[in-house]
């Protein structure tokens, strides 16, 4: 993808739109390519720029910063959320889990310790009461899961949350968030995804 960004002056800021289907290396080559006419666009007003289009991940949004800071001296912002969670979600996208990136944690989590990834977490251990997983993408417990578990925390619908027992009373994924039931006779959940944008436990 040779033309994955676009730039165009709106109102009293600067877009600059990158296309969902740009790779990190496209968008820099491209972004590298077109500093000439942000520069132009942007000439001695103090006009922010403001970075939409595909969602990036926290480094992905550090490098485009640092390559735009280094030519002009700006005030960036961008529309892809920097905080995972509910509250930083802003758009909904799809992409394939299956090649996230993921973070491994030795041991289990206690009350009141917390993990916080862009891509997928896996915990070999268990998640206690009182304790935090936020993925970006999937959420993979070896033990028990009875903390919080937030996957598909930027607006992932595909990513799952897998345990060998989920034991909690809410559960998350993407903007969705599900109550759980007690159950007379409780059966052992092992499996969460979204169908039909409501969350499926198996």
């Amino acid at each position: 993808m040779k033309n994955c960004v676009s730039i165009e002056l709106k109102k009293n800021q600067i877009i600059v739109k990158i296309f969902d289907e740009a790779k990190e290396k496209e968008i820099i080559e491209c972004l590298e390519e077109k500093m000439e006419e942000l520069k132009k666009l942007y000439k001695d007003e103090k006009t922010p720029i403001l970075v939409t289009g595909k969602i990036l991940t926290n480094e992905q949004m550090e490098e485009v910063e640092k390559l735009i800071y280094n030519k002009i001296q700006v005030n960036i912002e961008f529309d892809s959320p920097k905080v995972l969670g509910l509250h930083g979600i802003k758009k909904t996208f799809n992409k394939e889990i299956e090649s996230s990136n993921t973070k491994f944690h030795r041991g289990s989590l206690r009350s009141g310790q917390r993990i916080e990834f862009d891509g997928s977490v896996v915990v070999l251990g268990d998640v206690n009461g009182g304790a935090e997983v936020i993925a970006g993408d999937n959420i993979v417990v070896l033990g028990i899961l009875r903390g919080l578990a937030h996957a598909g925390a930027k607006g992932n619908k595909k990513a799952i949350i897998a345990a060998s027992s989920i034991e909690v009373p809410q559960i998350r994924i993407s903007n969705i968030v599900k109550e759980m039931e007690k159950e007379e006779e409780p059966t052992i959940k092992n499996y969460a995804y979204v169908e039909n944008d409501s969350i499926i436990l198996e």
